[in-house]
């Protein structure tokens, strides 16, 4: 049996068991007999649709011939776009991604699919079928490696979005090989991409790259902005749209900026930029969707500033904040660890917080909580939130409830960061020599 025929016997021999006549078996896969008559005699190729209705009729489950359609008219024959763009589509769909990647490593070499390859890769994309997608990106990224093109890095840039998972070290890797072809973009298009980088890099605390990221951000948004508004400007190409108000990118460099502040300690230049990102009289966009970013960063900005003042050491603001977080509960992840953080660093009592947001503490430890934050944010402020609280509590010689808290974020980083998981390893044994010293649970634990 030739490789080439082995679909078309496959076929033959079912028509002859089941003693059905090719008209009969027609009507059957709503062809027309003169077609099929064809397709079995080897006259014409085999379209995806027509193959998909064969293998229905036969009472084969969807995709059932992919792998032998692929030898036969991919591999074995002369390979037509009219076959191949259909085929990625509908493997996309099943989830065949094998079948893709056989398609991929056959035609790799032939650049002139490159632009086809690309163009299906947006459309899977935009569909939702991004693993399917990758593996074209990932071609046409190969092809064009050692040129500048803005296609390639928008390829490093989808790329780059769907390799991003729980796991944060292999969030480092993507986000590293990605940031050289963020330059290589559209204009507009850089401000998302470096937003994107930006909260990567965020979740992973490496606040030296979040500050200039984000003062990069800042300045290329101010540059945009002053063209945009510029008199006598067109207006930008609709087809490259932001995903966010221009505005925003100006107003959120700010406000990631401020929040390296906090974490470095740089408490009065935090405030500067939380105060910058709630005075909007610049702004001249106009529509529902500004006044909800501008509505919303005011909101933000409110709260940050009670934040960093609380990390400051000043406690007066408490009061204030906890009332802002039990009508906003999508902040209460961070505003909670932000709380814990300067209960540590100050060692003060913060026992009635706890109190008040005990049943949101429980259901906090139990389920990850998504709310405005992307599930990087929340998957590690939630594993630092209970490393926090486990510092709090060993702190004021509460073991148990201490190593409880302990447990939790390890069980947590042990998703995440595995670096962290086994750090935390050792804090427990920590814990458990302390225990028979004097004075134990007075010392602070090891930063995570």
């Amino acid at each position: 049996m030739e490789a080439s025929r082995s679909i078309l016997t496959e076929l033959d021999q079912y028509l002859k068991k089941e003693m059905i006549s090719i008209s009969q078996f027609a009507k059957l896969t709503d062809l027309h007999s003169g077609t099929l008559s064809n397709i079995l005699n080897g006259h014409r190729p085999i379209a995806m649709q027509q193959l998909d209705r064969i293998t229905q009729a036969m009472g084969y489950e969807d995709g059932y011939y992919y792998e032998l359609y692929i030898d036969n008219y991919i591999i074995d024959g002369p390979p037509d776009w009219r076959r191949i763009g259909p085929l990625l589509y509908r493997c996309a769909e099943l989830g065949k991604l094998d079948c893709i990647r056989r398609v991929v490593e056959h035609v790799l070499d032939k650049l002139a699919y490159s632009s086809l390859f690309f163009d299906t890769a947006e459309e899977l994309y935009a569909a939702g079928f991004k693993e399917a997608a990758a593996i074209l990106y990932e071609c046409v990224a190969e092809g064009e490696r050692y040129q500048h093109s803005e296609r390639l890095a928008v390829c490093q840039y989808r790329i780059f979005t769907i390799s991003l998972s729980e796991d944060q070290n292999k969030n480092l890797i993507a986000a590293t090989r990605f940031e050289p072809y963020v330059e290589r973009l559209d204009d507009l298009e850089q401000l998302d991409a470096l937003k994107d980088l930006a909260n990567t890099y965020r979740s992973l605390h490496c606040w030296d790259k979040v500050d200039e990221i984000a003062e990069k951000m800042g300045h290329k948004a101010r540059i945009q902005y002053e063209l945009s508004h510029k008199a006598g400007r067109k207006p930008k190409n609709a087809v490259k749209k932001l995903s966010r108000p221009l505005f925003m990118y100006i107003a959120y460099s700010d406000l990631l900026r401020g929040n390296v502040c906090d974490e470095i300690g740089d408490f009065d230049n935090a405030l500067k930029f939380k105060h910058a990102y709630s005075d909007f009289s610049w702004v001249k966009e106009e529509g529902e969707d500004v006044e909800l970013w501008k509505s919303l960063f005011k909101e933000w900005s409110k709260a940050n500033i009670y934040m960093t003042k609380i990390l400051s050491g000043d406690f007066s603001v408490m009061d204030r904040y906890v009332l802002y977080l039990d009508e906003q509960k999508e902040e209460l992840v961070i505003g909670l660890l932000y709380i814990m953080k300067a209960a540590n660093k100050h060692k003060k009592n913060v026992d009635d917080v706890l109190q008040h947001f005990h049943k949101d503490i429980e259901v906090i430890r139990k389920d990850l909580v998504l709310k405005r934050y992307s599930r990087n944010m929340v998957l590690d402020g939630q594993a630092s939130l209970m490393y926090e609280l486990g510092q709090y509590y060993y702190l004021r010689g509460e073991h148990a409830k201490g190593r409880e808290y302990l447990h939790q974020c390890s069980k947590k980083y042990k998703r995440i960061n595995p670096e962290k998981h086994r750090m935390l390893g050792r804090v427990t044994e920590i814990l458990q020599c302390d225990q028979n010293r004097p004075n134990s649970g007075k010392q602070p634990l090891p930063k995570t």
